[in-house]
């Protein structure tokens, strides 16, 4: 696939083969890096969702249901089996798609992926119920049931990795998927639709529906045959959701919006610190949920973590994704480069004051400067609110309640970090922090195996680990009588 050439159109994947939509409408995605087109992509309308929700819901009372829990976990290491064998081709995909770099992808998104996909293989057989002993003249258990529809609904941020995380749980436990990705980022998405065809999961187990969330999104959470949504993107969005799932009382996972903070005591280890806090912030062109956008700096060491943090902005090349050396990349679009630039002229506006970055780098391509605001104060927008940009807004706190009180003090409550050589202290603040994930002396790791999310605007209920398998099913009691 060269860059900037628009590729054949790609179609809908429902009931295991490729379909126009019903609407005749096609959109064309751009490279972020360049603003070419570099697909052509079929738009999903209510018609083909509900094409693609009567397919899953056949599939799932069908020949999904006869196959032994031990065969979905084979089938699941079949995909992973694939997804190694095209790596290249959809490590590219997505870069195309997202403007991550190549080697970003394959540092994090690829392994993290096929790490998901080996997890719930071996979860699959293992989906226990109990035995609760109740009284003497009955056998009482229960067990665990797929849930079966399930609507995915994944943002372009991580199109890739976080579609998995949700797709790849769901199989594991009998349910089946309409996956609905962004429409900006839909390519690896349908990449991967296909490499279930082609691993032998049957027909509708999976199906794939490029669209806009107006409509194909919208279709799907208020379609009265999906059982559970299960959503990755914006508070807003979040809550339109939960309004549409109360018309069948759909079962809903939220994973919305975060402005973690990240506390640096005078005590840190700061080079280890200021190389996490950016990486924290800079990464993935700070589109990163959890991003550490917030760092709360002690008065003591205040001026030296914002030098240091400015030099290593500075030091952060931008340019082409497929470049070994970039550093990063664009932001995913021109709606979202402008909301950060946007945000960057509320904070200055504001009074905050720009050390580093502040603006558009070159005329082509969404690339914005990594940029650090200091003399940024807790009430400030650019405190409260998700910029989802490279953009580090630092305050500075005097002691531990100050800094409490500033972590604490927004509507999110997904992630923090704490950096400091006092045991005592840290056990202090992961007490009191209101926080789905706390960092120690790091920040950013995420593991498949760990559970994660948030709570307030950041949503509710938590994905990975074996709580996943909640979200995918539910008990059955059963009580058999065996007296006489």
């Amino acid at each position: 696939m060269a860059d900037g050439r628009v590729v054949a159109a790609q179609e809908l994947l429902i009931d295991g083969r490729r379909v126009p939509p019903l609407s005749g409408r096609y959109y064309q995605t751009l490279n972020p890096a360049t603003e070419r087109a570099i697909a052509t992509v079929a738009e999903a309308g209510v018609d083909d969702v509900d094409a693609a929700v009567r397919s899953a819901r056949v599939a799932f009372e069908g020949e999904w249901s006869q196959i032994r829990a031990a065969e979905r976990g084979h089938l699941l290491l079949k995909l992973a089996e694939l997804i190694r064998r095209d790596q290249d081709e959809i490590v590219e995909l997505e870069s195309l798609d997202t403007g991550k770099p190549v080697s970003s992808i394959r540092r994090q998104d690829l392994p993290a992926v096929l790490d998901t996909l080996a997890y719930y293989a071996g979860l699959a057989d293992k989906i226990n119920g109990q035995v609760i002993p109740t009284r003497a003249d009955a056998l009482t258990y229960t067990v665990r049931e797929p849930l079966g529809v399930v609507a995915a609904i994944v943002p372009w941020n991580f199109p890739l990795m976080i579609g998995m995380w949700k797709i790849v749980p769901a199989l594991a436990c009998g349910c089946t998927v309409v996956l609905k990705p962004a429409e900006i980022t839909p390519l690896s998405a349908l990449k991967i639709g296909e490499l279930a065809i082609e691993a032998g999961f049957p027909a509708g187990v999976l199906n794939v529906l490029p669209g806009f969330g107006r409509v194909a999104g919208q279709a799907l959470v208020d379609h009265p045959d999906i059982d559970k949504v299960t959503f990755t993107g914006s508070p807003s969005v979040g809550r339109q959701i939960l309004k549409g799932a109360a018309g069948n009382l759909k079962r809903v996972t939220l994973e919305l919006g975060g402005k973690s903070a990240n506390i640096i005591f005078p005590d840190a280890d700061l080079d280890a610190a200021v190389k996490a806090a950016a990486a924290g912030i800079f990464f993935n062109s700070g589109q990163v949920c959890s991003a550490g956008s917030r760092i709360l700096v002690h008065d003591a060491v205040h001026d030296e973590v914002v030098e240091r943090l400015a030099a290593r902005a500075e030091s952060i090349r931008l340019g082409d994704p497929r470049d070994s050396a970039t550093g990063m990349g664009p932001l995913v679009s021109k709606v979202q480069m402008n909301s950060v630039l946007g945000y960057i002229d509320i904070g200055v506006k504001e009074g905050a004051s720009i050390v580093t970055g502040g603006g558009r780098v070159g005329d082509t391509g969404y690339f914005v400067a990594p940029t650090v605001f200091a003399g940024v104060q807790h009430d400030m927008r650019i405190s409260q609110e998700e910029i989802f940009g490279p953009v580090a807004a630092v305050l500075r706190f005097k002691d531990e309640d100050d800094a409490l009180r500033m972590a604490n003090g927004t509507a999110f409550s997904l992630a923090a970090g704490i950096w400091s050589a006092d045991i005592r202290r840290v056990h202090r603040f992961i007490r009191r922090l209101k926080a789905g994930t706390v960092w120690v002396n790091t920040f950013g790791p995420t593991d498949v195996r760990l559970p994660w999310g948030g709570s307030r605007d950041s949503g509710f209920g938590r994905e990975h680990g074996d709580m996943a398998i909640e979200n995918f099913t539910e008990p059955k009691a059963v009580w058999i009588n065996t007296g006489r």
